[in-house]
């Protein structure tokens, strides 16, 4: 069965307009807080709900513990603290479930949803498909003596911090290291600063004030160029790009290149795999780039490819007993040190790593450099594209057999078709991708 509001990570989409609007996200509330009772109806439920720095937040808090405390949940609120946060204090609360307000890397005029189960861990399918049910039903409030208290708790923020920190070897720190720290104007400007420079590094943090309406406004991991000047003007050792939720990561040397996820993920991997500490392979989505691939099976790691989307890869990464993973968006899994993506921690996975391999950025990404790739959107009126691209997209894996590869990914919001085509010439990339284009615009 397809869900009707919840896309990849919970329930996004603009503020003022369906469905984020303070009264279905109240509504969502109560909903997720019946499915929660419904599941253990002899203890009261708890749930932890935090949020970024939008200014949209103080209106969607209070609108979703209205909804938990109508239907008997108790509720933690931590403020702004970034989205990995509250997966931890989730599980490290023992509480049934965990909510973030945000909306990642979209613009302050976004916002969203993101549930985690007990543990902190994502929500199942079911689960979601259970609360989509139960908003489908009329909102009726508990009678007063059993409706949910709501309190803040002290000390959320310090409590990461240490957990942050706690990922990093003991037998290390960050002292003769200068780091510039790009916090987005989001949920982690009062935590990242603080880790790096509580594990010894020198600090200079940029994207650190938010207003309410700055978040992710050229600053952050979508936006690496303000962190490159700043790298090179400070003359750091490296830069840490974080989006406004913190749980994406993209870091800059002190030449000022930029370096994806795909790159950190293979330092990560490489690392591990030399100290003979790599659990299997190492999971990335369709869009991963063919050459990190190919640079991984010779080293001896197995990849593995999921759908676009951390919530896939984190499945993928369950399902074969892997650890490490993620997409070239910043999106990096650690499952030994963490349940989610997580920006700080994943920075001090690199760092640790740069370390063992006793390597710069540069020299450890040096393996292998990216195939060139070709994207072209192609608008369609519902037609019969798989067909009409048939002939095309057979040409074309024959023509890039050991060179290359194809990806044709309908999008989940809008009548487009995505033709990505990725090889070894850039030529031949931008040459199959427009065959391929133009067979499905034939019958567009």
């Amino acid at each position: 069965m397809s869900r009707k509001y919840f896309g990849t990570d919970g329930v996004r989409g603009e503020v003022g307009q369906f469905p984020i609007t303070p009264e279905f996200v109240m509504k969502l509330g109560y909903a997720a807080g019946r499915v929660l009772v419904d599941h253990d109806k002899a203890h009261r439920p708890t749930v932890l709900i935090g949020k970024d720095t939008r200014i949209s937040g103080y209106m969607l808090e209070a609108a979703l513990q209205a909804g938990f405390s109508a239907a008997g949940v108790n509720v933690l609120l931590t403020g702004p603290l970034p989205t990995p946060g509250i997966a931890y204090l989730t599980r490290a609360l023992r509480l049934e479930a965990g909510v973030m307000i945000s909306a990642s890397h979209n613009p302050f005029q976004d916002n969203g949803i993101k549930f985690f189960a007990e543990g902190g861990k994502k929500l199942d399918d079911a689960v979601e498909l259970e609360i989509e049910a139960m908003l489908e039903q009329p909102m009726a409030t508990n009678p007063s003596e059993q409706l949910g208290r709501v309190r803040r708790i002290e000390g959320a923020v310090e409590r990461y911090i240490e957990f942050c920190k706690s990922s990093f070897p003991n037998d290390r720190d960050l002292k003769g290291l200068k780091l510039v720290v790009d916090c987005a104007h989001g949920a982690t400007y009062h935590v990242a600063p603080k880790v790096f420079h509580e594990l010894g590094a020198e600090v200079v943090t940029i994207g650190g004030e938010p207003d309410g309406y700055n978040i992710n406004e050229k600053v952050g991991a979508t936006y690496p160029k303000t962190l490159q000047v700043a790298v090179l003007e400070h003359h750091a050792d490296y830069g840490i790009a974080l989006d406004g939720d913190g749980d994406r990561l993209i870091m800059v040397d002190r030449e000022g290149t930029v370096y994806d996820g795909d790159q950190l993920i293979y330092v990560i991997a490489k690392a591990r795999a030399a100290r003979g500490e790599l659990k299997g392979g190492v999971v990335g989505t369709v869009m991963t780039n063919l050459a990190m691939e190919l640079a991984l099976n010779k080293q001896g790691v197995a990849f593995g490819r999921a759908k676009v989307g951390d919530r896939y890869v984190l499945e993928m990464l369950h399902g074969k007993g892997w650890q490490v993973g993620g997409e070239a968006s910043g999106h990096i899994l650690c499952l030994d040190c963490h349940s989610t993506g997580d920006g700080i921690i994943s920075s001090l996975q690199v760092l640790a790593s740069l370390t063992d391999l006793g390597m710069s950025l540069a020299d450890a990404c040096s393996d292998w450099q990216p195939y060139p790739q070709t994207l072209i959107n192609v608008r369609h009126n519902g037609c019969d594209w798989k067909s009409a691209s048939a002939a095309s997209l057979a040409a074309a894996e024959q023509a890039l057999q050991g060179r290359g590869r194809v990806v044709l990914r309908p999008s989940g919001t809008e009548p487009v078709v995505r033709v990505m085509v990725e090889a070894d010439d850039k030529a031949l990339a931008d040459q199959w991708a427009q065959s391929i284009a133009a067979a499905i615009q034939s019958v567009a």
